[in-house]
């Protein structure tokens, strides 16, 4: 007698639907583990996503020169870092004269939020912001990372050689200081002083968290920043390499910065040097243990669901003895019954994972909903992955139940009470 795989699927469709609350209650372990590791995976490829498109806006060919490491507006800098000689504007032009590959250069200067102990805020008759961040911008800036405009448009050469307050605005920022919008061709106030926005920027693409600060910047002239906090000296320096020069770019610019630095042979750069590549990488190193974290308290709930699967399989062993008895009598062999109950204990935990799949797929969905600035996008992969291994877990530790059953004595088991 040779059973057929679609009667194997039948009976054990069977068997779990006969005991589904203690199917359930065995199977939750592995509903949480693959919620826990989908859900996570969801947030990280969102994120990715976001942080992958707000780098693209900078320019793939362009290389970054500030200070220190990380973002330019953190306050939290490492002591050894803090100590390094700024990084000054006049380098800017020294690399575009020395550097073959190098195409231009441009130079922003980013304000602290808080200046002599006042915080900067952006006011007009009726409205005011203190969350934003200022920046000085040269105007070469505008072809080197270029954005797009809402209105307006960006200010020119000749208003940065005269220091003129004039200012772009993030999409974000004029909509709260202007809410009925044409904010171009108007007065506002920061910092005590009045200037004139002359463009607002469409809304930035990506971010992190869903954020992109640069929705609400403040971008004035450089020479004008310079003009109104001579005490600033946090400059970064945007190289734009030739095409498909960047990796030479990068060389060169890094050997003229040590020399004009006299940074001695043999010692670490007094600067930070990165590239759009390189943000991502890093940020994938720390998404990457994140996610082994997440597989690591996965791999709890599903090991807890194995051993409820394999203890309830046992347990039905035990409760049919008498069927796979009769079973065996009228020519069942071994491996039917190992695969009826291999393939029980799969359906258990391929149901877990149908279950816990869904439920994450519900998770991102509603964490998306309540958090808007906190991207999710479920991959493809982690679903198919998810569902694998938890039919994985019903083979694993379904093997020494069904193989237990396999070998029980027809005989014996008959007269089985």
């Amino acid at each position: 007698m040779q059973i057929t795989v679609g009667e194997n699927l039948r009976m054990a469709f069977g068997a779990v639907w006969v005991h589904r609350f203690r199917s359930l209650l065995t199977i939750l372990g592995i509903v949480i583990g693959i919620t826990t590791v989908i859900t996570v995976a969801s947030l990280l490829t969102g994120l990715r996503k976001g942080v992958v498109t707000f780098f693209e806006e900078f320019g793939p060919d362009n290389i970054f020169v500030f200070k220190t490491s990380g973002d330019p507006n953190r306050t939290q800098i490492p002591e050894k870092e803090a100590r390094r000689k700024p990084i000054l504007p006049e380098y800017a032009d020294i690399i575009k004269r020395w550097s073959l590959a190098v195409d231009d250069t441009g130079v922003q200067i980013y304000i602290p939020s808080v200046v002599q102990n006042q915080p900067l805020v952006a006011k007009v008759p009726g409205f005011e912001s203190d969350n934003l961040s200022l920046v000085g911008s040269s105007p070469s800036m505008a072809s080197i990372s270029p954005r797009e405009l809402r209105e307006g448009r960006y200010f020119t050469a000749d208003e940065d050689a005269r220091a003129a307050r004039v200012a772009m605005l993030g999409a974000n920022l004029a909509e709260t200081l202007f809410p009925d919008g044409g904010a171009a061709g108007k007065p506002f106030m920061l910092d005590g002083a009045e200037y004139t926005v002359v463009g607002v920027f469409a809304k930035a693409k990506g971010g992190f968290f869903g954020e992109n600060g640069m929705d609400r910047q403040v971008m004035i002239p450089l020479r004008t920043a310079e003009a109104r906090y001579p005490q600033v000296d946090r400059y970064l320096i945007t190289v734009r390499a030739r095409t498909g020069l960047r990796q030479q770019a990068f060389e060169e610019v890094e050997a003229i910065l040590r020399r004009i630095r006299r940074t001695p042979a043999g010692a670490e750069n007094d600067f930070s040097l990165s590239t759009p590549d390189q943000i991502i990488k890093q940020f994938d190193r720390i998404t990457g243990l994140i996610g082994l974290v997440a597989i690591a308290i996965s791999g709890l709930g599903l090991l807890v669901g194995g051993i409820g699967v394999m203890n309830i399989m046992l347990v039905s062993v035990t409760e049919r003895t008498r069927e796979i008895g009769v079973r065996k009598a009228i020519g069942a062999r071994r491996g039917d019954i190992v695969g009826q109950f291999l393939l029980e204990a799969m359906t258990l935990t391929g149901a877990g994972g149908t279950l816990g799949v869904l439920f994450a797929i519900e998770v991102t969905m509603l964490v998306g909903a309540l958090v808007p600035s906190l991207p999710s996008d479920v991959p493809a992969w982690a679903v198919v992955a998810g569902f694998c291994v938890s039919v994985a877990v019903g083979v694993f530790f379904g093997v020494w139940p069904a193989v237990k059953a396999s070998r029980l004595d027809p005989v014996d088991a008959l007269r089985y009470e």
